[in-house]
């Protein structure tokens, strides 16, 4: 069970987030919290496996309480959840140890998947003794460019078409959508479309609607550096 901070100074919306939470199996809300103080007494009380954390709080911002956590010792993921766009606070995140970054506002898919995709990298790390180059690059999302090595029957040249067609739509495209702009199959363009979100280059997203399964999207990553 991994056991959840919620941290928003809206009373309404941390109970909104505390609820998609709940809604996820194998999460569960230990505590909320309305200001920075108030996180930082909570997280010292009960050690959570994941904080959900706004940037903007009433007596100091989320980064700042996430770099007081880190100084602490205290071994919590952050996840921030807020509103604010500006490049900078999102490098600042990132460099005072942020899991990830979700901007405001978003779908309860979306958050469901990127708690899903938190739990996977908890379970991956809980199963290896030591890691391979590729469970590295799996755990961290990223890859430098020029060294990159495809699983067995995905090509170089289809990775790239299929990259630029993602980069080419930002706030994402399915998997057939793909497949037409690249003159591709359905199922080679979601291999390599899934490949893509396993390393961190992408995202997944469930467009819901009429009957049947929901479609899965693949956005790209919001952060790519």
């Amino acid at each position: 069970m991994t056991n959840v901070l919620v941290v928003d100074d809206d009373f309404m919306v941390a109970k909104l987030h505390c609820r998609y939470v709940s809604a996820v199996e194998g999460f569960t809300v230990s505590g909320v919290a309305h200001s920075g103080a108030e996180a930082l007494r909570a997280a010292e009380r009960l050690c959570p496996d994941l904080v959900l954390l706004d940037v903007f709080l009433p007596d100091m911002d989320g980064i700042w309480v996430l770099r007081e956590l880190r100084a602490a010792g205290l071994g919590m993921d952050a996840l921030f959840i807020t509103a604010a766009r500006d490049v900078g606070t999102i490098r600042s995140a990132l460099r005072a140890g942020a899991l990830h970054y979700r901007i405001k506002p978003f779908s309860q898919a979306a958050l469901h998947e990127q708690l899903r995709h938190v739990a996977s990298l908890r379970t991956r790390l809980d199963d290896l003794d030591e890691a391979r180059q590729e469970d590295v690059d799996q755990i961290f999302g990223t890859r430098p460019r020029g060294s990159r090595e495809l699983p067995k029957g995905l090509a170089s040249h289809t990775a790239d078409l299929v990259d630029s067609i993602l980069r080419a739509h930002p706030e994402g495209l399915s998997a057939t959508e793909c497949a037409e702009a690249g003159a591709l199959s359905r199922v080679s363009a979601r291999r390599y479309l899934e490949y893509f979100a396993q390393t961190g280059r992408a995202e997944i997203t469930l467009r819901y609607g009429g009957t049947g399964r929901p479609e899965r999207r693949y956005p790209a990553a919001r952060l790519t550096s």
